[in-house]
């Protein structure tokens, strides 16, 4: 029997970005917030003496336990998914901050084409460019109206970076100065000018100097040491909640977090939920957890699977296209690489998670795609990140993957290789989607996630587009021998590291016939839920997610007030 506690005015399922965001918003107003976090509670302790690269980036420290939750995958509805076993296409964090603390940083706001795409598709190209069974569709709110989030977001992260220089382009002020000019991204930016194209330096959540945010946060500058991606930051240079919105919740004496603790179920009736149900797994005991307003605050994947799981929402079903949870998957394609080996070394061993340059000039819809068989586009790019020294030996082309010849390839180019990449957008199709897997459970017994996702002819030739355009600004650096990866693409792998970008499932809209959520992020069947996050996107770009998940749940903190104060469907 579980055991019922005190009502608060807001629970949150998990305490990453998203419920680190609500929770600082609504207890400075005077809100009793509750969070629940299946992992531990976390501070930059925590990172001290933390550079180990075998224990954080190869073993996963910081990654949710796949032993307890995972998912299961096939690449369509005739195959018999089987469990993720070992972390490899993306990683879901796990502790107070969740995916925010181990993140690289690098943050950008989606552009207006990206919230209004169908529209902007067929106003451009007519309905005959949306191939049959791409489920493109606007999401119910446009760029103007999230500006004043995205403006807050980057202030209370202190993002830093410079204007795109890109005609058409959203201009924005960064509240920092960029990162450093490295002589192999000042190389990318010189050799991308000459080709006529706007490179400008990527926008960072790594600090370029100190800086103080609205809330009187005060945090210093980026080291540079080159241990962002997979590890927390001892510095507090990168933002993340744990140094940003969860001291601000925790000041105010309005927040309490519950850590070691998964919920199960959104408990509901007639229309509202009632709270949670939710287990303490150091010792198994069962809580139920009662609110006036629920948010679902958890890992994109994470927020599937505790609303097919309480049956909130209408599952969707692959065969019609019709129903919610589960619709318009999306994942991101990061595969037209670029790399490049010099005569020359460079100090790859220095860098930072965000620290890069890049074009948007085949972004979006800033290029005519009247001839191409592909929607939308990607970045192009070069990051420094700092190269550690287990899982970074590029060897040319032809060069065996194994014995002496390749040890001396790996010693030989260790600093002397570059890569310029493409990050591409992932548009929804029909088949492509998330439901729950009929045969496998989780360590409660609940049903794991089933993945079905593969690449279409849409995103091998987009690839391929961008492989080819990055080959061209690399021979342009000047490089001796070019590797191009990208060019001819299978089936996706899920086995290999590609972004952890993973988006869609609770998608928001304007109709609830194809959408899950209003543009307060509420639920449309439940209108005491809000589900902001990732989650919620209609497909995705081809910019990291991070800046548009903190506009989004600024925008659902100020909705959650609203309905507070008033009740019923905000829209």
């Amino acid at each position: 029997m579980a055991t019922k506690l005190p009502k608060t005015d807001i629970v949150l399922v998990g305490v990453g970005w998203v419920g680190g965001i609500i929770a600082a918003e609504l207890t400075k107003k005077g809100y009793k917030v509750v969070g629940i976090e299946r992992g531990k509670e976390r501070s930059t302790e925590d990172y001290f003496m933390a550079h180990d690269e075998l224990r954080y980036a190869e073993r996963k420290e910081m990654m949710q336990d796949l032993s307890k939750e995972t998912i299961t995958f096939r690449h369509n509805m005739t195959q018999r998914a089987l469990p993720y076993r070992e972390w490899g296409s993306f990683l879901i964090g796990e502790g107070t901050g969740g995916s925010g603390e181990h993140w690289n940083g690098q943050t950008y706001r989606f552009l207006p084409y990206d919230f209004e795409i169908y529209s902007e598709t067929v106003k451009r190209y007519g309905k005959g460019k949306i191939p049959k069974g791409m489920m493109l569709q606007d999401w119910g709110i446009t760029y103007e109206e999230l500006e004043p989030y995205f403006d807050k977001f980057d202030a209370m992260t202190g993002i830093s970076g410079e204007e795109n220089p890109l005609p058409g382009s959203p201009q924005i002020k960064y509240p920092n100065p960029p990162m450093l000019k490295t002589p192999a991204i000042q190389l990318f930016r010189s050799a991308a000018k000459e080709l006529g194209y706007h490179p400008y330096h990527m926008p960072s959540n790594n600090l370029s100097q100190s800086y103080t945010n609205p809330d009187g946060v005060s945090r210093g500058a980026c080291q540079y040491c080159g241990f962002c991606e997979r590890f927390g930051c001892e510095y507090g240079a990168k933002a993340s909640p744990v140094v940003t919105v969860l001291p601000v919740a925790k000041e105010t004496g309005n927040f309490e977090v519950r850590t070691h603790s998964v919920v199960r179920k959104v408990l509901h009736t007639n229309g509202k939920a009632t709270g949670v149900l939710y287990v303490d797994i150091r010792t198994g005991e069962e809580f139920i957890q009662e609110a006036d307003v629920v948010v679902v605050s958890a890992y994109q994947m994470n927020n599937i699977k505790l609303l097919l799981n309480s049956q909130l929402g209408r599952p969707y079903d692959p065969v019609t296209g019709t129903g919610v949870i589960g619709r318009n998957y999306a994942y991101q394609t990061i595969l037209g690489t670029a790399v490049g080996f010099f005569d020359k070394e460079f100090n790859l061993y220095g860098g930072a998670g965000s620290l890069g340059a890049q074009i948007d000039d085949f972004n979006g819809d800033f290029f005519d795609h009247t001839d191409l068989d592909f929607l939308h586009g990607a970045t192009i790019q070069i990051t420094q990140l700092g190269d550690r020294p287990i899982a970074n030996n590029q060897i040319p082309a032809g060069v065996p993957t194994w014995g002496k010849e390749f040890k001396d390839a790996s010693v030989t180019n260790a600093n002397r290789a570059l890569i310029v990449k493409a990050q591409g957008a992932s548009l929804p199709w029909q088949d492509n989607y998330i439901d729950l897997d009929p045969t496998y459970k989780d360590t409660f017994g609940d049903p794991l996630l089933r993945m079905t996702f593969n690449w279409k002819d849409q995103d091998r030739q987009l690839m391929k587009f961008m492989g080819e355009k990055s080959a061209e600004i690399m021979k342009k650096m000047g490089a001796k021998d070019i590797k191009i990866n990208g060019l001819e693409v299978g089936d996706y792998d899920i086995r290999n590291y590609q972004s952890t970008h993973n988006t869609g499932g609770v998608i928001m809209g304007s109709n609830p016939e194809t959408s899950a959520l209003n543009s307060y992020l509420q639920m449309w069947d439940c209108e005491n839920v809000f589900v902001p996050g990732a989650s919620a996107f209609a497909q995705n770009s081809g910019y990291n997610p991070t800046g548009t998940v903190g506009a989004l749940a600024y925008r659902a903190a100020e909705g959650i007030e609203k309905y507070l104060k008033t009740g019923g469907s905000l829209v």
